[in-house]
């Protein structure tokens, strides 16, 4: 397979459940034999997109953060892994500030094909997620090469370590093994 896989965590919570789910699927995707990063955002800094649209002139944004460089991986990997809580019913905030900043990718020839998209929520009804894959689907809409590829909902998890042998983390890894 040897395909580069980028995971970004959204969670700011260290043990968090989605953080689990992106542990999960890349140990499936590193025992399939992908180069897989996993990165969080827990501690990164970054500002909101302010909408000034240079960075489709300069293919960078003009704001010197974190999220140049995450930005910078996500284009030249072949599959993206977004892991995020659900947070009244959508993406947390700083993974749509993220997609946001991912602006610079929309002009440039980006790699990505396969987007995959692990949820974790208190709520376990099994529309949960729908508004976080509605978000997502709409940035990846904009990337006319690339495609939803999967998804993995945890539902029922709130605290730390809630999602121990949650069925989902069977799922993501098993995402991960067929990326």
């Amino acid at each position: 397979m040897d395909k580069n896989v980028i995971i970004i965590s959204a969670s700011l919570r260290g043990k968090s459940n989605s953080r689990t789910l992106a542990e999960s699927f890349a140990q499936g995707a590193e025992q399939a034999g992908n180069r897989v990063e996993l990165i969080s955002l827990q501690g990164k800094k970054f500002g909101f997109c302010t909408g000034c649209l240079s960075c489709q002139k300069n293919f960078r944004c003009f704001m010197k953060d974190d999220a140049e460089e995450i930005c910078e991986k996500i284009g030249k990997a072949d599959v993206v892994v977004f892991a995020t809580p659900i947070y009244y019913y959508g993406i947390s905030g700083q993974l749509k500030t993220l997609l946001d900043r991912c602006n610079p990718l929309f002009p440039q020839a980006y790699c990505f094909r396969d987007v995959y998209l692990l949820t974790a929520a208190a709520d376990d009804n099994p529309h949960t997620p729908e508004k976080a894959v509605s978000c997502l689907t709409g940035w990846i809409d904009c990337f006319p090469k690339s495609r939803l590829a999967g998804t993995v909902f945890a539902g029922g998890v709130t605290d730390e370590g809630d999602i121990g042998n949650h069925k989902a983390l069977d799922e993501a890894f098993e995402a991960g093994m067929h990326v």
